[in-house]
């Protein structure tokens, strides 16, 4: 019962986060070229191919739609508001810590604050059937995979790696906005930063962002 439990509350929330941003990363990738006619970083993370937001936003997916009592119509209108509250803390929090947005539907009709917008959430609702049509039956048939010993050793390594991954893509976009603010270094933390991860260095890698004056 309790690795059943950990299976459910830890191992497969994780791929399913993972997979999400992997997905999302792929889409914004081909939505950029479409949109730029060529290749534009749209990763959110320092390593590796992922867009965090869609991750989260597929994640929600996995704890809330399969609550929902009702046809596709009722888990379009709920997930709409779901990816769209997501995208809004994401753009927010964001925004909150780093001085940096990386969308901006201001120019769009019924967007609120610019985060989010009526066509995303659309596009969001959109997702949450597809995701419960075609995803959820998917994630429910993997426990045998979650099972094997390997594979769990597989993911605590992958775990701690994006653990690593996402604090160091934190400290390092906090720096950036340091800089942008014209706070100079005071540790060795922030020499390291300043030296690894310039503004040269975080603009190439994170091409999509604008920064936010404040």
């Amino acid at each position: 019962m309790k690795k059943e439990r950990f299976m459910n509350t830890f191992i497969k929330p994780f791929w399913v986060f993972i997979i999400g941003s992997l997905i999302g990363y792929i889409v914004e990738m081909i939505v950029g070229f479409v949109q730029n006619g060529h290749f534009v970083s749209r990763q959110g993370l320092l390593f590796g191919p992922f867009a965090q937001v869609y991750g989260l936003g597929i994640l929600a997916y996995y704890f809330v739609v399969p609550k929902i009592k009702g046809g596709y119509l009722k888990i379009f209108f709920v997930t709409m508001l779901l990816g769209g509250l997501v995208e809004y803390l994401c753009s927010y929090f964001q925004e909150l810590l780093f001085g940096t947005i990386s969308w901006d539907y201001s120019d769009l009709w019924f967007n609120i604050n610019g985060r989010t917008s009526l066509l995303h959430c659309t596009y969001w609702g959109i997702g949450g059937v597809l995701f419960m049509k075609y995803i959820m039956p998917l994630i429910n048939h993997i426990d045998k995979i979650i099972k094997n010993q390997y594979f769990r050793t597989v993911t605590a390594l992958f775990a701690i790696f994006m653990l690593f991954n996402i604090c160091v893509s934190s400290l390092a976009a906090m720096r950036q906005d340091e800089r942008n603010r014209e706070i100079s270094a005071t540790n060795n933390i922030d020499v390291f930063f300043d030296k690894y991860y310039s503004d040269e260095v975080m603009d190439v890698i994170y091409e999509n962002k604008i920064e936010v004056k404040r």
